[in-house]
């Protein structure tokens, strides 16, 4: 069957190619913005690529045009393809449909860490033995590719990992993704608002994680942290399946916890932690990962895999080997003695605990915050009161005013209690680190695009 993807190269639908190769389909696909990585990934899979939404790219006719969440009536393409009567899908539909039925699906959901959980889950059920498949919105460095079928073992249980997303599944479906995949196990790592493209408010996304909550049936399970308001809302509208809880704790704390998943802390920074479940310590986990994120990543991981009977100690084992997730806190290169790290952070949530997460780590070095508020919800300004707050554990941060940004960034500047300023090019970004960073310094770069390559600009220069 000849398939064609309109918005190939965003990091689920060109997961979703990936599948559709390996499941022996002929694969081509059509993007406004295409470039690498992914754009090398599809074409080494012999996928073929073509720029723009022209309505020629579905000349001649495809047996099934697979559909984008970022089209929208009026491009050249999607008119065509309403016109001429073409059989059309939503990405999430697809992979329900042709990949997901018939598997145990452990799918990991919440505003914040989905990529890298996902990833974790996935790497400990390979590292048990269990050929996962697998669909990651990131490039997971531990595998080759950020999808894949997996299963065919001989005891018949087929298990795949897939990356959760509440974001709308088409301009057709406005429907969560989540909502068609039926997982068995699920994560909620947590729930903030966010989307304000596309949701009015958290209530509106507690809703479709309800509907989420919905499909999950009562031999699953569902792991959630203890204590996350807005998640045990969406529980008390009606939950059907067992539910198993993880906290953290201090190594020295007094408090009481009734979760049945407990991370003990052994280092402030969190890249070493005892796992207790049910009051017994099972394993402990030293990686290479920090921040209390990362843990709390790592615990519902281990929840999850045990609940297809993966022991503990396997998993503790299995994450202590753990790669990470480019662009997740990647440590880039040292130049001249300064740390370069990129990191996908958009969200004022995330901005704050993976800078505490470095900060706990690299102690008193200076730390360098170059952020750029991209997301559909920093451009709309949703979150402006809240990013200085954000970013106080750096000692320099840089916000960046790109083209397009509706609403002045000099706010939060005049909200910092750090040294903070604006930047609205490039060059005066790179030019300050290249003057004023000095061995010893570490600079993150934070941004859910590419950011116009600044991180190998500033890496340039700093060699220079």
């Amino acid at each position: 069957m000849h398939l064609h993807i309109l918005g190939i190269c965003g990091t689920f639908m060109g997961s979703l190619a990936l599948l559709a190769r390996e499941l022996g389909h002929t694969v081509t696909g059509s993007d406004q913005n295409v470039y690498p990585p992914m754009s090398t990934q599809l074409e080494n899979a012999g996928i073929t690529l073509m720029q723009g939404y022209d309505a020629s790219h579905l000349q001649p006719h495809p047996d099934l045009v697979i559909v984008g969440n970022a089209m929208k009536r009026g491009i050249p393409a999607v008119e065509y393809m309403l016109d001429a009567g073409l059989a059309y899908t939503s990405g999430p539909a697809f992979l329900a449909d042709h990949v997901l039925h018939g598997k145990h699906v452990l799918a990991v959901a919440g505003t914040h860490g989905k990529t890298t959980t996902t990833t974790m889950l996935a790497w400990v059920l390979e590292q048990a033995g269990l050929n996962p498949g697998f669909l990651i919105g990131g490039v997971p460095l531990g595998f080759s590719h950020s999808a894949r079928l997996g299963g065919g073992l001989n005891d018949g249980k087929d298990y795949f990992v897939v990356e959760a997303d509440e974001y709308d599944s088409a301009f057709f479906d406005k429907r969560s993704k989540f909502v068609h995949y039926h997982p068995r196990t699920v994560i909620l790592n947590n729930l903030e608002f966010d989307h304000a493209d596309i949701f009015d408010d958290l209530a509106a996304i507690q809703k479709q994680f309800h509907h989420l909550v919905r499909t999950i049936p009562h031999t699953g399970q569902i792991i959630l942290p203890e204590g996350v308001a807005a998640l045990d809302e969406v529980l008390n509208m009606g939950c059907w399946t067992p539910i198993s809880k993880t906290t953290i704790q201090a190594a020295n704390s007094q408090n009481s916890s009734s979760s049945e998943w407990q991370s003990i802390l052994k280092s402030e920074d969190g890249s070493s932690f005892a796992v207790h479940y049910q009051g017994k310590e099972v394993g402990t986990v030293n990686w290479s990962m920090t921040g209390l994120h990362s843990v709390a990543n790592g615990i519902a991981a281990i929840a999850a895999a045990h609940h297809i009977e993966i022991d503990p100690a396997q998993a503790c084992l299995a994450l202590s080997n753990f790669g990470g997730v480019k662009r997740r806190m990647e440590l880039l290169g040292t130049v001249r003695g300064v740390d370069v790290y990129d990191d996908f952070a958009h969200h004022p949530t995330a901005i704050e605990t993976t800078l505490d997460g470095i900060r706990k780590k690299i102690g008193n070095r200076r730390l360098w915050a170059i952020i750029e508020p991209r997301s559909n919800t920093m451009r709309m300004g949703n979150f402006k009161a809240q990013l200085a707050e954000s970013a106080r554990v750096a000692d320099q941060v840089i916000w960046y005013q790109p083209a397009g940004l509706d609403w002045d960034l000099q706010p939060v500047v005049a909200a910092a209690t750090n040294s903070a300023q604006v930047a609205n090019d490039l060059d005066t970004i790179i030019s300050r680190v290249k003057t004023e960073a000095t061995d010893g310094d570490v600079v993150v770069i934070m941004s859910n695009g590419g950011f116009g390559g600044l991180h190998g600009k500033v890496m340039g220069a700093l060699k220079d």
